[in-house]
């Protein structure tokens, strides 16, 4: 028992300064490009930080556990709502772009019907559905990124509305260039403002390897202490192993909030959520197609489809809905997730 307590005191720390180095090359490629920070935690960081959920569910279908590969993808987003964005809400609530915000939001709902429509009405993932979710993936990031490419383009030409005006034009455009590069530096803080983009970039590699082997270590040593105090797998897979591949994103929220970057937290909690649908699964499920476990009943039915899902659905709902009537979140919505998170958790172990 020793080891696996060293080891997974080990990936702690690995997580805690691999999230670190991940948000500080994120936010510094996001002022490099006049990204809003909340769009570049909805791709960029949501897929450094949804590694560990990809490999662990891919890991658990090629061994046959589908119900790790199922409960780690509904658990973490669980998980990543009502404790990790729930913790960023009730702390530091704070102002939120609708425009910015409106499309992950959208997509992660209808990803979610579809994945839910499979489960009420087949009870099994086929390697069709699995292919068609890493579709849905495809589909978000290649719009994402001709939004962030129209973000540049449009900052491009802010920045420069006198190209065709001559020298006078010219000189112009490089005075109001030089000025929005100043700002941006204050704004950004002198750390952020001397890393080049190629240290950013390598922060955000080194950052996001770190985090995995970090998690990966959180997640095997842990479940090892889960199973010798007698957790059921299903159990494990809801809380234990949610938990501990969501860990990057409560490192990055954590981060993110100490260095006052409030917006990519929660772009990341997002755009993570709709990861470990249309990816995470998208992937155990092409890999090794399953039946929706069922290891307990409740009220006559599966308990996945009748406590899991609705249970998804109404976390992403309370923090979403709001949000965006609203235009801003509140302490209210971060108390309310965090006491349904202890709600379910005890549900899940007394059940």
């Amino acid at each position: 028992m020793l080891v696996p307590v060293v080891l997974f005191i080990v990936g702690l720390l690995l997580l805690i300064k691999g999230g670190d180095w991940f948000v500080d090359g994120a936010t510094g490629i996001a002022h490099h490009f006049r990204i809003p920070e909340l769009l570049i935690g909805a791709t960029v960081v949501s897929i450094g930080t949804t590694l560990p959920e990809v490999m662990v569910s891919a890991s658990a279908a090629f061994s046959g556990h589908s119900e790790i590969a199922y409960g780690n993808a509904i658990g973490s987003i669980i998980c990543n709502t009502s404790l990790i964005a729930a913790l960023t809400i009730a702390i530091r609530p704070g102002n939120v772009d609708r425009k910015t915000l409106i499309f992950p939001v959208l997509f992660f709902f209808a990803a979610a019907v579809f994945y839910a429509f499979v489960a009420y009405t087949s009870g099994h993932f086929s390697r069709t559905t699995g292919l068609l979710l890493l579709g849905l993936f495809v589909i978000y990031m290649v719009y994402t990124v001709l939004q962030m490419k129209g973000n540049r383009t449009a900052s491009a030409s802010a920045l420069n509305p006198g190209t065709s005006n001559g020298n006078s034009g010219k000189n112009a455009a490089s005075t109001t260039s030089s000025e929005a590069s100043r700002q941006q530096a204050e704004v950004s803080g002198p750390e952020e403002a001397e890393n080049s983009m190629g240290k950013n970039i390598l922060l955000l590699v080194v950052g996001a390897v770190l985090i995995a082997i970090g998690a990966r270590l959180l997640v095997d040593n842990g479940t090892l202490i889960a199973q010798a105090l007698g957790v059921p797998e299903s159990v494990i897979a809801l809380t234990f192993v949610a938990l501990g591949t969501s860990l990057p994103e409560l490192v990055t929220a954590i981060t993110s909030l100490a260095k006052g970057h409030g917006a990519l937290s929660l772009g990341n909690v997002i755009g993570a959520n709709l990861f470990n649908l249309v990816l995470v699964s998208g992937t155990a499920i092409t890999i090794a197609p399953f039946d929706i476990p069922q290891s307990s009943v409740v009220a006559g039915h599966n308990a996945s489809l009748a406590v899991d899902i609705p249970v998804m659905f109404f976390v992403m709902l309370l923090m979403t809905v709001p949000t965006l009537v609203r235009n801003k979140l509140s302490r209210v919505q971060g108390i309310l997730l965090l006491c349904i998170y202890a709600a379910y958790c005890i549900f899940q172990f007394t059940m």
